[in-house]
């Protein structure tokens, strides 16, 4: 169906008055599902500008991009009024290097960087993977020198690095500031978490958020002894819609009540695999939250360890 012109002529002047325009789900700040925080990711830390379009607030424009594209997925990148494409092929192109030659900058390098994972680490992280046999171990380090951790299945143009038997997979952008980055597993409030140590970062030692790691089945126990959390789904209304195991879900709304919280209070977050939900653990371990706690896995191991009715997807 032809899009309405009043609504083709709103989508024209994002793409024409901004040379670089991300139609995503939330903003820069708070992207709302995982392929736009990748995207973003890989955006900040080559521009230190870029226009985006929350297509969450606004449903016309998130029907309407898909049409205008002829494109079905968010999100949606345009360059100087040309289509690049989505999250898929903004990564390739971005590891490639072609990315950043469509913007007029230096390909980057593809050495592998020098990673630690201790033996500690390296014990719990096989724990995951032994569960995820599908998925890898990947850094995320983003242009603040900001590290997440999380499993999620191989692309194939990731560079990778290996310690104590463990793969680490990273897009170039954080290859290329991960040298010396050191992974240790940590106690804290009676779980284990993880510790990234980035030594290009300027924060001083040991202020890199701490966020404890648990599985479905861990998280499920916590639920049935009745422990007293506050649990949030950080996946995309639409992927609720299709399974949910009762966690509210993460939009703007419930980000800024739990910006009110007390700091003590027991925070946990999954979403499907368990990348996004790291992420949104660590952004409220950095504010302060001394409980938090990433749900190892998603609700995909939720449906294969713990309630197999669970829908997958």
């Amino acid at each position: 169906m032809p899009l309405p012109e009043d609504l083709q002529n709103r989508i024209s002047s994002l793409v024409e008055d901004n040379d670089i325009v991300l139609f995503m789900k939330g903003n820069r700040m708070m992207p709302q599902c995982g392929f736009s925080g990748k995207v973003v990711q890989m955006l900040d830390g080559l521009l230190p500008e870029y226009h985006t379009v929350d297509v969450l607030s606004d449903p016309e424009i998130r029907d309407g991009i898909k049409e205008f594209s002829q494109w079905p997925t968010i999100p949606q990148l345009y360059l100087k009024g040309e289509f690049v494409g989505g999250c898929d092929i903004i990564s390739d192109l971005y590891n490639s290097g072609e990315l950043h030659t469509k913007l007029g900058l230096e390909a980057p390098s593809r050495s592998i960087p020098n990673i630690e994972v201790t033996p500690a680490a390296a014990e719990r992280f096989r724990e995951f993977l032994e569960r995820a046999p599908d998925k890898g171990l990947a850094l995320s380090i983003d242009a603040r020198n900001e590290p997440s951790l999380g499993l999620a299945p191989p692309q194939g143009s990731e560079i990778v690095a290996e310690s104590n038997g463990i793969k680490v997979y990273m897009d170039v952008g954080t290859a290329a500031r991960a040298e010396g980055t050191r992974i240790d597993a940590v106690e804290q409030n009676g779980g284990v978490g993880f510790k990234v140590d980035v030594p290009s970062t300027n924060a001083p030692a040991g202020a890199a958020p701490t966020v404890k790691q648990a599985s479905a089945s861990e998280v499920k126990k916590m639920i049935g002894d009745g422990v007293k959390m506050a649990f949030f789904d950080v996946r995309s209304p639409e992927e609720q819609a299709i399974a949910s195991i009762g966690a509210r879900l993460l939009d703007e709304d419930a980000a800024r009540e739990i910006e009110t919280m007390p700091r003590d209070t027991k925070l946990v977050f999954h979403c499907h695999h368990g990348g996004r939900s790291q992420g949104a653990a660590e952004h409220f371990a950095r504010l302060g939250f001394t409980d938090v706690t990433n749900m190892a896995g998603g609700i995909d191991a939720w449906a294969n360890d713990v309630d197999p009715s669970i829908p997958r997807y």
